[in-house]
């Protein structure tokens, strides 16, 4: 796979999860659409774009309706259920942005290019890794939802990129906010919001 520049793949849009990079997630895709990608993605090895609807309740969503900033991610399993939906499992790898819709009837097929993150001093922003770490503590604490188990995962985390994206898939916040963390390119800028977020 490419570092940079842009590549054609197919586009799956989420209802109500944003999915970060490193995140390994089970969807369960009922719309032919979705799945007509989800299996080109499969049959081509091909990774596959997922980027989030802005409204959950759009059934057949145009490119309007979709956020332009997602995760490449690579279909780890694909498992068709009884009821005709689609289980699959996805790993996202990278942020991506849609640079356009080609024509085709389908499934959505788009050109994506790879968001290139900026590498910044470690010196920076170790002191608000420490600070986001002992938030996302007390908030695992109140917040029983989250299984005391990702403390440890999260307290092993050195890279600020991971450490944000990481963090904020298991926060209990709504899409929109999600979505602004998942656009963020700089590490240290989402460290920052994630912080305020956390403590808000």
């Amino acid at each position: 796979m490419p570092e940079t520049g842009t590549m054609v793949v197919p586009l799956l849009p989420l209802r109500d999860i944003v999915v970060f990079p490193h995140m390994v997630v089970p969807l369960f895709v009922g719309r032919e659409k979705s799945i007509a990608a989800l299996e080109e993605a499969v049959n081509k090895e091909k990774d596959i774009l997922l980027a989030a609807q802005v409204n959950a309740k759009t059934n057949d969503p145009r490119p309007d309706d979709i956020y332009t900033v997602g995760t490449l991610a690579a279909i780890i399993q694909l498992l068709r259920l009884p009821d005709g939906t689609v289980k699959v499992l996805v790993e996202g790898k990278r942020r991506a942005r849609i640079r356009q819709y080609i024509p085709h009837e389908p499934f959505f097929l788009i050109e994506t290019e790879l968001i290139e993150e900026p590498s910044e001093a470690l010196i920076e922003v170790e002191a608000l890794m420490r600070g986001v770490k002992s938030s996302f503590e007390n908030y695992v604490k109140l917040n029983k939802r989250i299984p005391p188990e990702m403390l440890a995962s999260v307290a092993s985390i050195e890279d600020p990129s991971r450490l944000a994206d990481t963090i904020v898939a298991h926060l209990l916040l709504k899409l929109p906010d999600k979505q602004k963390i998942l656009e963020i390119i700089s590490p240290g800028e989402r460290l920052e919001k994630l912080y305020g977020m956390i403590q808000a």
